[in-house]
């Protein structure tokens, strides 16, 4: 079951087919998931990719925009996309020591599809979190082989949530966390565009966390942490990726990249050094950009772009809001729970007892 089917929403706004990141036409998500024991260490990691279009981003690129709320984690590729504005490749989000190995595979498959010697540089976007108190992180088990299962599984449609892909060993505010997502769809008065968003959520402290508006973190606390036994509550990450068909230009991404700050700190997140909170925001809204590919002969000096005015942009900022909230609580509505090598609980938020708490903090879900 999943947030909503619980009868805990995030705002006014309307979900998508799937309330997930897929609801954007044309986006797809795939996971390679590694659960295993190998060398006699344990290892709970994988990687997650998006794919920006049906047909390849390179041929058809996106207008892009990234903000970062906490630089305490790593993202390859964002400065190129802050120069030009544009997603050229699949997004890939993995551990944080298995940045580089996710990076050189998608550069190594893109060179396998290219048969033009003018293509001469490929930057993936790669982003990360940590999961080194469940995963065996310094034995960097995420391969080439992994990047090219999360591949090939792309789809659209519903998309797995909790220990699946790269957010197989995060932990999200002190329970078992990962991948979350969620999506909202404007009325036709307000243009009719889809919003969604995929979370890796491996950030925040239990006390802190909220759903629904409820402080349910303090009706939690005689759960045991797994920080009780090694590391600091609130240590970690999150990242988010947004996408849109509204046609946004790049200074508009960015500003809708922005809003996953009020998803996060509606949930109580936000306000840790130790995290890195990084998001992308990307547009499928212009569909007839040109080719990011140097040495293209008879390309046209300009191309028509449509923008959506800033007068109605305000909605889509409160759907992204809206979205990363919901996201997050999924993750956390999706978690098992899963031990730490050293045999220590990650407990996962059981159902009922969210249910209880949110009673116990004020919650009626017939208001």
């Amino acid at each position: 079951m999943r947030a909503r089917q619980l009868g805990i929403t995030s705002g006014l706004g309307t979900p998508g087919e799937f309330n997930a990141i897929t609801d954007v036409p044309g986006v797809r998500v795939g996971h390679s998931t590694i659960k295993a024991e190998i060398n006699g260490k344990q290892v709970r990691t994988g990687v997650s990719v998006i794919q920006p279009r049906p047909d390849d981003a390179r041929q058809q690129p996106c207008f892009a925009g990234y903000h970062v709320l906490n630089g305490n984690g790593d993202a390859t590729g964002l400065e190129w996309i802050s120069e030009a504005g544009l997603l050229t490749t699949p997004l890939a989000i993995t551990n944080t020591h298995s940045v580089g190995i996710v990076r050189d595979t998608l550069i190594a498959l893109e060179r396998e599809k290219l048969m033009d010697s003018a293509v001469y540089w490929c930057m993936p976007v790669v982003m990360e979190t940590y999961d080194g108190l469940l995963n065996d992180i310094w034995g960097q088990h995420v391969g080439p082989q992994h990047v090219r299962e999360a591949l090939d599984a792309a789809t659209p449609g519903p998309v797995a949530e909790g220990a699946v892909g790269g957010g197989t060993g995060m932990i999200c505010h002190e329970f078992k966390g990962g991948i979350g997502t969620a999506s909202r769809r404007l009325p036709a008065e307000h243009g009719g565009w889809t919003v969604g968003v995929l979370v890796q959520a491996n950030h925040g402290k239990r006390q802190e966390l909220r759903v629904d508006g409820y402080p349910v973190g303090r009706f939690l606390l005689e759960i045991p942490s797994p920080f009780d036994d090694q590391g600091t509550p609130g240590m970690g990450s999150i990242v988010v990726i947004i996408a849109t068909d509204a046609p946004l230009l790049p200074h508009q991404c960015k500003r809708l990249a922005q809003r996953a700050s009020i998803g996060i700190a509606r949930t109580g997140g936000g306000t840790e050094d130790s995290s890195g909170d990084i998001f992308l925001a990307f547009s499928t809204g212009n569909r007839d950009l040109p080719p990011a590919d140097y040495g293209r002969k008879n390309l046209p000096f300009t191309t028509p772009l449509n923008m959506v005015n800033n007068d109605h942009i305000s909605h889509l900022f409160s759907a992204a809001a809206e979205a990363v909230e919901e996201a997050i609580i999924n993750v956390l509505v999706a978690g098992e729970d899963m031990y730490t090598e050293r045999g220590v609980l990650v407990p996962a938020l059981h159902q009922q007892t969210l249910l209880d708490a949110l009673k116990q903090s004020g919650w009626n879900p017939s208001c």
